[in-house]
């Protein structure tokens, strides 16, 4: 109650005046209903009339208000020492926090009992109780595992069609073995979707009959159905190979691997090559092998004025390795020379060796070029196609500069034509090359295989037309005032390479659909599917740094049909790139301070690492 009702009376609780004690007067309480009573009015009267009890007032009120601050302050104290209760929102949030923490940046679950991360965590929020790492290990990582596979899940349920990759792994510091699962597909908006599903413990020899087993048993896990898998990724083993076949999926082989194994003959082919080859891997192993070395030529790089960069050894089963050790060579052509000139070489190579290292540099780059291009995160099993054709049109031209490597191009022009002549055939890929509006028919080299896939198409668009009839009233129909012969609009640019300067085979790959004009299809135009693909087929491609997706997402509601189509197989992959990546995040996540990590918590681990992500976003 306020002080200054010491100094006035009420005849009633709800009189709506109030006598002063001092001088009888009767002075209004601010209201006529009793909910709008104060004691403005009756402060103001004894501050004009009654200045002594004005004083008195005014020291009263702040005793009480400085009383009631310090009840305040005591208690906020006993507050901020309390401990906040593990069930409060808050120390729930924290604790999710840091499970988070754990996952995304890769740190051990015994790092909350670290002493620097418990004093940052007891400087940050004294009142939160830091859980210990069997906590964090037993629940808190379970719990947000669940909630992740929720989230994946439901993404799931929603998805009409979707791709897959699968790989085995073997860890370098535990005795264990992982088979991978990732998945991959188109949402309604027309953007590209990842997630991780599994990197589960395989036991056991790897056959073909086990790894179908192992596959079918996780596709059950998230209760997908084979018919809605698009295709499967996989490596070229055999045991791989046999055990899509047990599964009964379409499957196709990784072609970043594919690409390797031609770029392996060609290397192999020529002697001079090889040898050049030897001698320059014995270069890189001296300074890989001997620090005093290496000290000697960063002296020498520094004093020619030039970056200090290390050489590279190419290795056998990476991707490029022997093109980025041949570049890595050439580009210290003056450095090693100077070295040779001071110190002893295991082996030198002589000038026409540097020259034909040169060449064989400059015969790999569109290979380099094109696995960095087709292992991006955006590449589309639509590229395969195009690109096979852009390699047979670069290895089969001759040019002065090929002196001294023919017999290598001719090799890996044979290694092409020989290890992918079926692509043309395989409708996993031509469909994927139709619909994307980079390509559309105009990169087929056989015309008979592009009518072929053109016919074909028509089938399976129908399919995608009956099933979406069923699902979405009149969702093949053009909308009102529309047409599907209008003008198709544009995707906006999305570059698909970080490369600064123009690509050499750019010009190959514009040479090539400037020469393919698009063929008559009028006689497709006898129903609304055969309509849409008349018309796509119709206009020009756009650019290949177009993103084709972007595309679909613009023009889906003049081509319903054949954009459901196109999100069915421009979802698939060109490589098993993605598992590779999931087996990098494995080999960060089981090092030498996880090496104790059960099988099962390690899956827990490598799923959220690649899917919370997604989540979050």
């Amino acid at each position: 109650m306020s002080a200054v009702w010491s100094y006035f009376r009420l005849e009633g609780e709800k009189s709506n005046t109030a006598e002063c004690n001092v001088c009888h007067a009767s002075v209004s309480r601010g209201g006529s209903r009793s909910d709008k009573f104060n004691t403005t009015n009756l402060i103001k009267h004894l501050q004009k009339h009654h200045g002594k009890e004005y004083i008195e007032f005014i020291e009263a009120s702040n005793a009480k208000k400085k009383n009631v601050s310090h009840q305040q302050t005591l208690l906020e104290n006993i507050q901020k020492r309390e401990k906040l209760p593990p069930e409060s929102n808050k120390a729930k949030l924290i604790t999710e926090k840091i499970v988070e923490f754990v996952v995304l940046d890769d740190q051990p679950l015994s790092v909350v009992e670290n002493v620097g991360f418990q004093r940052l965590m007891e400087h940050l929020e004294p009142r939160y109780v830091l859980p210990n790492r069997q906590f964090i290990s037993v629940q808190a990582v379970p719990d947000k595992y669940k909630q992740v596979c929720k989230f994946i899940s439901e993404c799931l349920q929603s998805v009409p069609s979707l791709s897959l990759t699968t790989d085995i792994w073997s860890s370098d510091v535990c005795p264990l073995s992982l088979l991978s699962l990732t998945a991959q597909w188109i949402d309604s908006s027309f953007t590209l979707q990842k997630a991780v599903l599994h990197a589960k413990q395989f036991h056991g020899s790897h056959t073909g009959e086990s790894i179908a087993t192992a596959l079918e048993e996780m596709l059950n896990v998230w209760k997908i159905p084979k018919s809605k898998v698009h295709v499967i990724l996989r490596d070229n083993a055999s045991n791989m190979i046999k055990a899509m076949d047990r599964l009964g999926l379409a499957s196709l082989g990784c072609f970043a691997h594919t690409l390797q194994l031609v770029v392996n003959e060609g290397l192999l082919a020529q002697r001079n090559v090889s040898d050049a080859l030897a001698i320059g891997r014995k270069i890189v192993g001296h300074f890989k092998h001997s620090p005093q070395a290496y000290s000697r030529l960063e002296d020498i790089q520094m004093e020619l004025n030039m970056p200090l960069k290390r050489l590279m050894q190419d290795v056998r089963t990476r991707w490029n390795s022997t093109y980025h050790m041949i570049k890595s060579l050439t580009e210290q052509k003056r450095v090693l020379c100077a070295y040779s000139a001071e110190y002893e070489l295991p082996a030198t190579l002589g000038t026409q060796q540097w020259g034909l290292l040169e060449k064989v540099m400059t015969t790999l780059a569109p290979f380099e070029e094109l696995t960095r291009e087709v292992s991006s995160s955006s590449s589309s099993a639509s590229d395969v196609i195009p690109i096979v054709c852009v390699l047979k049109r670069f290895l089969s031209r001759e040019n002065e500069d090929d002196e001294g490597i023919k017999k290598m191009k001719s090799i890996l022009l044979e290694a092409v034509n020989r290890r992918f002549r079926d692509v043309e055939s395989e409708p996993l890929y031509t469909f994927a090359t139709l619909l994307d509006p980079r390509y559309k028919d105009r990169c087929f080299t056989n015309i008979e295989a592009s009518k072929q896939a053109k016919a074909l198409l028509v089938v399976e668009v129908m399919k995608t037309e009956e099933v979406l009839r069923k699902t979405t009233a009149d969702s093949s129909e053009p909308a009102e005032g529309a047409s599907c012969s209008a003008a198709l609009e544009p995707a906006k640019k999305t570059p698909r390479m970080d490369s600064a300067s123009h690509s050499r085979l750019e010009s190959i790959f514009d040479e090539m659909l400037k020469e393919n004009t698009v063929e008559s299809v009028s006689q497709l135009a006898t129903t609304s599917a055969r309509f849409e693909i008349q018309t796509y087929l119709s206009k020009p491609t756009i650019q290949r740094s177009d993103n084709s997706l972007l595309y679909w997402h613009v023009n889906q509601p003049r081509l319903p049909t054949l954009a459901s189509t196109a999100a069915k197989f421009l979802c698939a992959p060109t490589t098993s790139v993605e598992s590779e990546r999931l087996f990098s995040t494995a080999a960060i996540i089981i090092d030498e301070r996880r090496s104790r990590l059960t099988a099962e918590k390690a899956e827990m681990l490598i799923f959220l690492k690649k899917n919370l992500p997604l989540m979050l976003k």
